[in-house]
């Protein structure tokens, strides 16, 4: 088998886990494996039968058994079963209309279907209300859901849903859209573009990430989100692209669009310049500016070790910094306030500070940074003494708990936290864990004064859960002359690299350049900030 094959199979398996509500771990383990065994070097399956394969990054005993079974019998018996039981399409379809996987489950047994479009026939002959359980209030939401569907109850984050939408856009040889596109932070409009071709919708619908076909156009994932194809002649490629792309405001305010085989040339023709994909959410005048690059980033102040709740040790850290290309890395452990996180005690930062110095001996010129992401206390204290934080050459100060606080008592500990001499960066300002907790009430335009004063920087943090600040947030920073960090906020030695380029597109989506991002610095500068 190909290492595409084994990955689609992965990526496969991590969706139905999805899909049974596994423990979270397990799907994000398993898209960790798919997209390692895709970008492999060397042919996977010949790992796997030389019992090499777990020395690739993120695949442990569990994922190595699936690998063998895969490689051995061409199938995984768990994903079929799965499938089987699951019925994804149904499955898909339920959590597009706000049903959980149990509940899609148990109408599907009590109405004896197994394809989406058996359920919808059985709505409409009325059958829902032979269902125990099942009252008019229920059946008239399922009817109205179905007419207006596919409506995503929420979004897929950005890490997921370019994921799914790369690996259907590299399967059929086309290109990403939508919402993926302009690194939005929760996507739901999904597309990818095509050239034309005879066989084209066969292949899109018996991709493993696609369940059911809705209509001629798209297509549903298994997330239970839904997809377009669009399909068109190569000398329209570029219009169909940049039209699938932005924003539906975006586009219309270009006005008609002439056919082109590429972006440059549509825009060319509209008399304008090129635009980069991130700025195109709303009406957008005069030139972009020269959007920061992931290659202008000389350095990431923001990861976690062994010592907190980090994973790898801090030379395994330093080391994959240092091959990422940078020059510097800040090793930015918890303390002791975030409990759960096992934080650092003052005794154990300088502790840290000895092993720091080892590693520095065997990664230089590459520097390993002391540093800390401290907590701000409900009073705006700091978390660790003066004395140890002084020693340090880089302190970032984070709010955990108590993000439902007041606006005026929020903004106030953080406002008493970033005026403490120490203190560099503010770290993911607002707080918000996408799809799940809401940003916080801080008072940005307050944090924004207070922090030119003080020479602290606010964070664009790259963990896909956060983004944060957001493009938006981003923007109005800039404006008020706020100097940008983007960091990875990784614990791991994978996420070093996949956060940042996160980070960097969100602060590319409010239109932030090198210039306003000090971890394009060299070290030297930077620490004489």
């Amino acid at each position: 088998m190909e290492n595409a094959a084994i990955a689609d199979r992965l990526d496969a398996f991590a969706a139905l886990l999805d899909l049974a509500e596994a423990n979270p771990y397990q799907p994000r383990a398993y898209r960790r494996a798919a997209e390692t065994v895709r970008t492999a070097p060397v042919p996977v399956a010949e790992l796997v039968r030389t019992k090499r394969v777990r020395a690739l990054r993120g695949i442990g005993p569990g994922i190595e058994a699936r690998l063998v079974e895969l490689v051995q019998t061409g199938e995984i018996a768990e994903l079929r079963e799965l499938e089987r039981e699951l019925v994804p399409g149904l499955v898909g379809l339920g959590r597009s209309l706000g049903l959980t996987t149990k509940r899609s489950l148990e109408l599907a047994r009590a109405l004896e279907v197994h394809t989406p479009a058996e359920f919808r026939a059985a709505v409409e002959a009325g059958r829902l209300q032979t269902v125990p359980g099942v009252g008019p209030k229920f059946e008239a939401r399922i009817v109205e859901a179905l007419a207006r569907e596919p409506a995503p109850p929420r979004g897929l984050l950005l890490g997921q849903a370019r994921a799914l939408v790369g690996a259907i856009a590299d399967a059929l040889g086309g290109e990403h859209a939508g919402d993926t596109r302009r690194w939005r932070d929760s996507c739901e409009q999904l597309a990818v573009v095509c050239v034309e071709e005879a066989s084209l919708m066969a292949r899109f619908a018996a991709l493993p990430q696609i369940v059911a076909v809705i209509d001629a156009t798209r297509g549903l994932t298994i997330e239970g989100v839904p997809i377009e194809l669009v399909v068109t002649p190569p000398a329209a490629f570029g219009t169909a692209l940049l039209r699938a792309t932005g924003s539906p405001a975006y586009v219309q305010a270009l006005g008609p669009l002439p056919e082109a085989a590429t972006e440059h040339e549509v825009y060319a023709a509209l008399g304008l310049p090129w635009l980069p994909p991130e700025l195109r959410e709303a009406r957008f005048t005069g030139a972009p500016p020269a959007l920061l690059e992931e290659a202008d980033i000389r350095g990431d102040l923001h990861t976690h070790t062994t010592w907190s709740d980090g994973r790898f040790s801090v030379e395994a850290m330093g080391r994959a910094a240092r091959d990422r290309g940078y020059d510097y890395l800040a090793i930015c452990d918890h303390t002791p306030a975030v409990g759960p996180a096992g934080g650092l005690t003052g005794d154990d930062v300088r502790r840290q500070g000895e092993e720091i110095a080892i590693a520095n001996e065997q990664l230089a010129p590459f520097r390993i940074l002391r540093g800390i992401e401290c907590d701000i206390l409900p009073d705006g204290r700091l978390d660790l003494p003066d004395d140890v934080l002084a020693e340090l050459d880089w302190v970032q100060a984070s709010v955990h708990a108590g993000q439902r606080m007041p606006r005026e008592e929020l903004t106030r500990r953080v406002l008493t936290a970033i005026e403490h001499p120490a203190v560099r960066c503010l770290s993911h300002p607002k707080g918000r864990i996408i799809g799940r907790r809401p940003e916080n009430a801080l008072d940005l335009d307050r944090v924004y004064e207070v922090a030119i004063a003080h020479g602290v920087a606010l964070e664009v943090n790259g963990l896909t859960p956060r983004l944060d600040l957001s493009g938006d947030h981003v923007r109005d920073a800039i404006a008020a002359g706020v100097k940008l960090v983007c960091s990875t906020d990784a614990h791991s030695t994978a996420t070093i690299v996949d956060n940042m380029t996160y980070a960097v597109h969100t602060a590319r989506r409010g239109g932030a350049t090198a210039a306003d991002v000090l971890n394009t610095l060299p070290l030297a500068a930077l620490l004489r900030r």
